[in-house]
């Protein structure tokens, strides 16, 4: 019974981490968009297509192996032949090349947006900068080194803004 109540803890343990949950997350969030991604291109995507190459389903697109010829891939199933079906092949790889190409733009804007985030944080003002001395890192307000008490030369920006302000 210990033995038991063992492993449930450990269990319990593997599946709150934080990368299970995430994992869990990301499945169930793929296969939504999955779903989406097929419905676009069954429902959308192949009916413009046929049109273009000549009103053409390609679900119906199959090859019968008895080699009689049936209206459709329902009726052939129907009768009990078996079938290449490469109509419904062409719809996976037209459904595979749409679903890369949305991962691959989603994980494009996701990079800009981390590039733009990084950007954003190097543009602002360093709390710290290197003594000129001893190349130690120190505050910007510092005016000596407190790791060799050396003075520091005056920061150009710094005397530029005491200027302006004596000025007013």
């Amino acid at each position: 019974m210990n033995t038991i109540k063992n492993i449930a803890n450990e269990f319990k343990s593997f599946a709150m981490r934080g990368n299970v949950i995430d994992l869990a997350v990301g499945v169930i969030v793929g296969g939504a968009f999955g779903k989406i991604t097929t419905s676009l291109v069954t429902d959308i995507f192949n009916p413009i297509l046929g049109l273009i190459v000549g009103k053409i389903d390609f679900a119906n697109l199959f090859f019968a192996l008895d080699f009689k010829n049936y209206p459709t891939l329902e009726a052939a199933k129907a009768a009990g032949v078996t079938t290449i079906n490469y109509g419904l092949f062409i719809n996976a790889v037209i459904d595979f090349v749409l679903v890369s190409f949305a991962v691959f733009i989603m994980i494009r804007e996701i990079n800009k947006l981390k590039r733009h985030e990084d950007q954003k944080g190097t543009t602002a003002d360093p709390d710290t900068k290197k003594c000129p001395f001893c190349v130690s890192t120190i505050s910007v307000c510092a005016t000596k080194c407190p790791q060799c008490t050396s003075e520091l030369p005056p920061d150009p920006k710094e005397e530029k803004q005491s200027k302006e302000n004596k000025d007013k």
